[in-house]
C-alpha cells in the first residue's frame, strides 16, 4: 500500500507546472521527432505516433520521473540501413526484438553496470550530445529549391531567422529573472508564434518539413515472414538498438539524478523502456529511448513528477488528431532558439573549467567520448570506448603501485611484505619483487596490505611457487583474504602453493580474533 501510494504521489506534485512544462515539451518534441523519422527515411507519423507511444509508456512505468523519452536520433542512426535495404515492416520486428532485449536486461538487473561509467565518460557523452542537438538545429537553416537541392537560408530569410531565434532565446533567458509562475520556453514559443502569426512574417514553420495530420497508433502486425531467416536479418540491428538506448536512457537518468538530487531506478527504466518499444514495435512505429534535450527542455519548465510526461504523450496524440493546422504553423525558429538554450544548459562547462586539474587521461578520454559522440552518433560504442580506456588507464596506475618490503627474522626466514593489488596488470611487478637465487630455505610472503584479484594473480602466484620449489626452497603465503582463499581454493589443481594458516591473536577485552 505505502508503494502504491509513493507511486501516486509521483502525480500530485505541482500540477500547474506539470502541465505546462509538459506542454512546452511537446511542442519541442515535434520538430524533432519529424526530422529524425525522415533521417530513418519513414513517414513523419509514423515518428509522432511512436513518440507518443514510448512517451506515455516510460513516463507511466519509467524508473525516472520527469524525465521524456521519444523516438530519438540516436536510434534512428541504426535503423537507416535496415528500412532502405529491406523496407519498413523489417524496422517493426526490429523494434519489437529490440524492446524484449531490453526487457531481459532490466528483469536481470543489468542496469546497474551504469554506475561503472566513470565520470569523464559521462561529461563526454553530455557534451556530445549537446553537439549533436546544436548540428540537428541548423539543419533548420536550410531550405529546398524546386529542384530538390537544399541550400541555406541567405538575405533576409536569414536575418528573419536569425533574430526570431535570439529573441526567443533572450525571452528564455530573461523571463525567468522576472517570473517563475509559467515556463519560459512555452511564454517564447507562444510569443514568437503570436509574432509571425499575427505579423505575416514569412519563415520557416513546422508544416514546411511534414505534415503531421493524421491518426492515433493502432495494432499492425509486421508484414514480414516468421523464419529463422528473419531473425538472423533483424537481430544485429535490434542488439545494436537496445544497447544504443539503454545506454542513452541509463546516461540521461544519471544526469538527471544530479540535476534533481534523486535517484532514479535504472533496471526499471530499462524493462519500462522495453515495453515501450515492444508496443511502438506492434503499432508499426520506430524504436526510441530517452532524449536529454527533451529532458532538459522539462526540467526547466518545472516538469519533476509523472505528469509532465503523460501531458507531453497526450498533447502529441492531440497535435496529431485535431491540432495539425495549428501545430504546422508555429515558426521553427522558436522551437530552435528553445533548443539552442537547451544546448547551452546541457553541455558541461564545468568540465572546461577543470581541464587543467583534471589528470590527462581524464581529459583524453572525456574528449574521446565528446569526438565519437558527436561524428557517429553511435552512444554505446562512444560510452564503450571510455570505459575500456578509463578501465586500462585505472590498470596501469594500480600496476605501477605494487610494491614488496623485505626482511629476514631471527630465525633465518625471509618476509616480503606485499603493497598493492596483485592482479593482471602488476604480475610481472610483482615477479620481479623476488630474489630466489639469494634467498633463504624457507619464504614467507605476506598479504596483509595485498589482494589476490584474478586468474593472472594466481598463475603469477604458482609459478613463483615452482620457482622456490626448484630452488629446493619453501613458500609460504600468510594473511590471505577470505576471498583470496576462496580464490585459491577455486583455483583447485590449476594453482600449487602452500598457505599457512594465520595465527590469530585475542584481544583481551575486546572479544575481537585479529
Amino acid at each position: 500500500m505505502t508503494s502504491v501510494s509513493s507511486y501516486l504521489s509521483q502525480y500530485r506534485r505541482n500540477a500547474k507546472n506539470e502541465i505546462l512544462a509538459g506542454l512546452t515539451t511537446a511542442l519541442a518534441l515535434v520538430p524533432e521527432v519529424v526530422a529524425f523519422a525522415l533521417l530513418a527515411h519513414i513517414s513523419p507519423l509514423v515518428g509522432i505516433g511512436s513518440a507518443f507511444i514510448i512517451c506515455l509508456i516510460t513516463s507511466v512505468f519509467g524508473g525516472r520521473p520527469g524525465m521524456i523519452s521519444g523516438a530519438a536520433g540516436s536510434v534512428a542512426v541504426v535503423i537507416v540501413s535496415l528500412v532502405a535495404q529491406h523496407g519498413v515492416e523489417y524496422l517493426f520486428v526490429a523494434v519489437a526484438l529490440m524492446g524484449l532485449i531490453q526487457i531481459a536486461i532490466g528483469l536481470l538487473r543489468l542496469g546497474k553496470f551504469i554506475r561503472l561509467v566513470p565520470q569523464p565518460v559521462v561529461y563526454g557523452f553530455v557534451n556530445g550530445l549537446a553537439v549533436i542537438i546544436f548540428m540537428a538545429q541548423l539543419e533548420q537553416f536550410k531550405v529546398r529549391d524546386a529542384a530538390g537541392a537544399e541550400h541555406w537560408l541567405m538575405g533576409t530569410p536569414l536575418l528573419l531567422m536569425a533574430g526570431l531565434v535570439a529573441l526567443t532565446m533572450a525571452i528564455v533567458y530573461f523571463l525567468p529573472r522576472l517570473t517563475k509562475a509559467v515556463p519560459a520556453s512555452l511564454v517564447a514559443i507562444v510569443t514568437v508564434s503570436a509574432l509571425v502569426i499575427f505579423g505575416g512574417l514569412q519563415t520557416k514553420a513546422v508544416g514546411d518539413i511534414a505534415s503531421i495530420a493524421g491518426g492515433l497508433p493502432t495494432l499492425h502486425l509486421p508484414q514480414v515472414p516468421l523464419s529463422w531467416a528473419t531473425l538472423a536479418l533483424v537481430l544485429p540491428y535490434s542488439i545494436i538498438m537496445a544497447l544504443v538506448g539503454l545506454t542513452e536512457s541509463l546516461l540521461t537518468l544519471t544526469v538527471v539524478d544530479e540535476m534533481t538530487d534523486s535517484r532514479g531506478r535504472g533496471n526499471q527504466d530499462c524493462v519500462a523502456q522495453g515495453l515501450a518499444n515492444v508496443a511502438s514495435g506492434l503499432t508499426g512505429g520506430m524504436g526510441g529511448c530517452a532524449m536529454i534535450g527533451q529532458t532538459m527542455v522539462n526540467l526547466e519548465s518545472g516538469g519533476r513528477g509523472r505528469l509532465s510526461g503523460v501531458v507531453s504523450a497526450v498533447a502529441l496524440a492531440l497535435f496529431v488528431v485535431v491540432g495539425a493546422p495549428v501545430i504546422e504553423r508555429l515558426p521553427l525558429a522558436a522551437l530552435v532558439g528553445v533548443m539552442f538554450m537547451v544546448v547551452i544548459g546541457t553541455f558541461e562547462w564545468a568540465s572546461l573549467r577543470i581541464l587543467r586539474r583534471m589528470p590527462l587521461t581524464d581529459v583524453l578520454v572525456m574528449l574521446l567520448v565528446t569526438a565519437v559522440t558527436a561524428i557517429s552518433q553511435n552512444l554505446a560504442l562512444a560510452v564503450l570506448l571510455g570505459v575500456v580506456v578509463s578501465a586500462l588507464a585505472f590498470a596501469w596506475e594500480n600496476a605501477k603501485r605494487i610494491r614488496a618490503r623485505h626482511h629476514i627474522d631471527a630465525a633465518g626466514v625471509k618476509h616480503y611484505e606485499i603493497y598493492g593489488p596483485l592482479f593482471f596488470g602488476s604480475v610481472q611487478a610483482f615477479g620481479e619483487k623476488f630474489d630466489v637465487a639469494t634467498d633463504p630455505a624457507e619464504v614467507i610472503v605476506d598479504f596483509r596490505e595485498s589482494r589476490v584479484a584474478d586468474m593472472s594473480a594466481l598463475d603469477a602466484l604458482h609459478k613463483l611457487t615452482e620457482r622456490y620449489h626448484r630452488a629446493g626452497k619453501t613458500l609460504h603465503l600468510r594473511h590471505l583474504s577470505p576471498d583470496c582463499r576462496q580464490l585459491l581454493g577455486n583455483a583447485g589443481a590449476l594453482v600449487d602453493v602452500n598457505i599457512e594458516d594465520d595465527p590469530l591473536y585475542l584481544v583481551a577485552g575486546a572479544n575481537r580474533a585479529y
